[in-house]
Formats: C-alpha cells, sequence, structure tokens
C-alpha cells in the first residue's frame, strides 16, 4: 500500500499523521525546516489565543497518552514554543511517526505519475508522485492520496495596498520584518529610540504593537506608527469581554487604551503605495499622505497559500479568497466577521483530483480566524474518509469558541482618534495562525 503524502510538518500536518497512525494507513510526512514545527518556533515568542484545550488533537493526544505523556492543563495558554516543546516535539519523536518523517525536504511539485494536469483518462488509477529536494538531492515518491498542510506563514502578504509589493519594497526589505518579529530578542538598537511603523489591522499588528510599547516605556523616545487600511481604527479592536476566548479579547482592549493615551500615532484610511529612502530612513508614501523618517517597518499584513508547486494538479480555490471553494461563503470576511465556523470535513474539502486535499490555515486562504481545533477536525474527517470509513468522515462535530466579533454583537469603543486620511496597506485583515 502506497502512503499518505503530508505535506508540511506543523500542528495540523502531525495531527493527519497521528489520524493515519491510529488506522494503521502508511504516511510520508515532508517538511521543509529543519524539525518538525519549524514555522512555529519561528513565533515562538507569542503567546497563543486558545487555551491547550483547543490545541492538541485527539488521536495524537492518545498516541502521547501510551509513553506516559501528560497533557498540559487545558486553560493554560502557550506560546510557540510551549507548543513545540511540550506537544509538538514529543509527538514526532513517538516511534510510530518518526520513522516517516522527513525534514528538510522541501516540496518541488506534486503530479499525477506521468500525468500532466490535462490528461485525463485513467488518472484517478495512477499514483501521485511528489518531488522534493533535500540537501541538494532532488528525490521522488510515490502516495496514494496526498494531503497539503504547508499553510501560509511562508508567503506573507507584501504592504501595498493592491495586494502586491509596494514600489521599492523588494528593494528595501532590509528596513522590513514580516509577522510579529521577538522584539525582545532583537538587538537593542533595532527598534529602541527608532521610528517603526507597524502595518495591518489584524491581531498580530496589535501583537507588535504591544511589544513595541514595552520597549517605549524604557525607550520613550521610541515612535509608534500605526498603519491601516480601515476607514476607523476602532473597527479592528474586536469584542473585547464578549470574546470567547479571552487573551483575544484583552489584545483589542490594550491596543485602545495605548491609541486614546496618544502612545501609538494611527494612520488611517492610508494606502500603501511606494518607499523612498532619505538619510537613512523611510519615507512610506500613501494616495495623499507621506510618513517620513521612518527606521523600521513590521509589516503585519497577513499570509496567503503558495500553490505553485501544485501547478500540474486539478485543485480548486475561490477567486477573491483563495480559500477550498466550499469554505468561502463561512469565512469571506467581505460578508460577516465572525471567527466561528459551521464544522466542516472531507466533503467541503474535497478537490477536482480525487484524493488530494488541502487542509488547516491554507484551507482559509486569505482570511482570518483560523483555530488549530478546526484543522484537527477537518483531518480527522478527511482520514476517515481516505480509510474507507464515510460514516466517520461525514459525522463532522466541533466545538469552538465564540469570537463576540460579529457585527450584531460587537462593542462599540469609547475611543475618538483623529484621523490623518491613511488607510492600511496589506490585504483584508491579516489573519493570525494561531
Amino acid at each position: 500500500m502506497k502512503p499518505v503524502a503530508i505535506i508540511g510538518g506543523g500542528p495540523v500536518a502531525l495531527a493527519a499523521a497521528a489520524q493515519l497512525t491510529k488506522r494503521n494507513m502508511p504516511f510520508v510526512l515532508l517538511e521543509q525546516g529543519a524539525t518538525v514545527g519549524a514555522s512555529v518556533l519561528e513565533w515562538g515568542h507569542i503567546q497563543m489565543f486558545s487555551p491547550w484545550e483547543f490545541n492538541i488533537d485527539a488521536a495524537a493526544s492518545e498516541l502521547l497518552a501510551e509513553t506516559g505523556w501528560v497533557a498540559p492543563p487545558k486553560t493554560d495558554l502557550p506560546t510557540g514554543k510551549q507548543l513545540f516543546d511540550s506537544y509538538l516535539k514529543p509527538l514526532a519523536e513517538l516511534k510510530q511517526l518518526k520513522s516517516s518523517i522527513l525534514t528538510e525536504s522541501r516540496v518541488i511539485a506534486i503530479h499525477r505519475k506521468g500525468f500532466d494536469k490535462m490528461k485525463t483518462a485513467g488518472r484517478e488509477y495512477v499514483p501521485f508522485e511528489v518531488v522534493y529536494e533535500n540537501n541538494g538531492v532532488v528525490s521522488r515518491i510515490e502516495a496514494s492520496a496526498v494531503i497539503d498542510a504547508t499553510g501560509t506563514w511562508k508567503t506573507p502578504n507584501p504592504i501595498g495596498a493592491s495586494g502586491n509589493f509596494a514600489a521599492q519594497e523588494l528593494e528595501y526589505s532590509s528596513h522590513i520584518q514580516y509577522g510579529i518579529p521577538d522584539i525582545k530578542a532583537e538587538p537593542a538598537e533595532r527598534y529602541a529610540g527608532k521610528s517603526v511603523a507597524v502595518i495591518g489591522s489584524g491581531h498580530s499588528a496589535i501583537h507588535a504593537i504591544l511589544l513595541l510599547h514595552e520597549l517605549q516605556l524604557k525607550h520613550p523616545e521610541t515612535t509608534i506608527h500605526w498603519i491601516l487600511r480601515k476607514q476607523k481604527v476602532d473597527d479592528v479592536f474586536g469584542g473585547g469581554e464578549l470574546d470567547g476566548l479571552p487573551a483575544r479579547g484583552e489584545l483589542g482592549s490594550r491596543a485602545a487604551e495605548l491609541v486614546k493615551d496618544g502612545s501609538v500615532h494611527v494612520h488611517t484610511p492610508f494606502f500603501i503605495h511606494s518607499l523612498v529612502k532619505e538619510n537613512q530612513k523611510l519615507t512610506i508614501v500613501g494616495t495623499n499622505e507621506r510618513i517620513p523618517g521612518v527606521d523600521e517597518i513590521i509589516a503585519a499584513t497577513g499570509a496567503r497559500p503558495n500553490f505553485s508547486f501544485l501547478r500540474e494538479l486539478r485543485y480548486a480555490a475561490d477567486s477573491s479568497i483563495e480559500c477550498v471553494p466550499k469554505l468561502a461563503d463561512l469565512i469571506d470576511p467581505n460578508l460577516h466577521s465572525c471567527g466561528t465556523v459551521r464544522p466542516h470535513g472531507e466533503a467541503e474539502l474535497s478537490q477536482p483530483e480525487q484524493h488530494f486535499y488541502i487542509v488547516g490555515a491554507k484551507s482559509y486562504g486569505r482570511a482570518p480566524t483560523f483555530l488549530l481545533a478546526t484543522g484537527y477536525e477537518q483531518v480527522r474527517s478527511v482520514v476517515a474518509a481516505l480509510a474507507g470509513d464515510w460514516d466517520s468522515a461525514r459525522e463532522v462535530k466541533l466545538r469552538l469558541p465564540e469570537t463576540g466579533v460579529c457585527s450584531v454583537t460587537r462593542p462599540k469603543f469609547a475611543l475618538k482618534v483623529t484621523s490623518s486620511n491613511q488607510s492600511c496597506c496589506g490585504p483584508v485583515d491579516e489573519s493570525d495562525k494561531q
């Protein structure tokens, strides 16, 4: 029996491996980083919104428990590093999984063996072929099915208002950090006492602002600019006390206070078009405004899927969100702001290419509010279907916390901010891959 190929080595990919192991189905997992959870370690300094209760897959927990592993307290909020140390690393080291995990293995292409995407007759009867590179050597693996759990972390959105790179963004990339940098671990001179612009309107942007404010308390000359595309800043503060994940609600409340007391300079709505370098500092140029004298930029504008290695497979993605098409109406931030999505599984995730699935954060495309528990239920259902257990595959159950940020319940913060007629840069609200 040919293995199921799992592409990616994050929490959802490892959950798929655990589900396959419980059903005695062979698999091979390919992770491009030096270890599983490599992307998680890149945001290891960040505390997650969701407690351990929602961050551990049931099948993985059962396998770990057989070795005497004890789950962390359900209500504790782990950092990314704690998620890796206490869960992902011990899971990957289980004897049932370890021999089937290939790290430092970057997938170059996936196709049906001997078929390009145009050939139809008989394609469902030939195996997939996964082409990957490891230490300069290109190898191939045949697979009975493919689960793409590569996420979006490695392909951050650019800062241009159009969704494309702003003019000179690539040229001045040494001044830009994408995501949430570990400001405390950076050399002090990078941000301390500098003029720093945070771009984005989601929880990652707020995280970065709060970290910069801690630095600002020690180095008062530090200037924080917050650049958003929103019409008004109080649209981004979320559900506050109504949020089912209190840590997430608290972020918005704290950011609102910083804006109110003037610790953060808000520029909204601001549409970024280009960067100009003058006297070793950047000027951020918008439609009608400029922000001069910026030393560093933190681009917390979310991320997008990478489909390049799937070119010869018959996959489908929503034309606007780039998510799995059947999820679009459930997660489109243009239609609603609720983070809670109804349970879904194999039926919604199925692709034109039989036995190929996109799961996890990548299944959400550019949309925000993905939670690990959603991905765990996705792969449980997908693996059940691959095993021929259709009753289990179709019985999808998932309990998620309410976000408290639906338009009908969103609280209004009593906050008045002077607008500089400027707006956010990146695409729709950036997604927290937590």
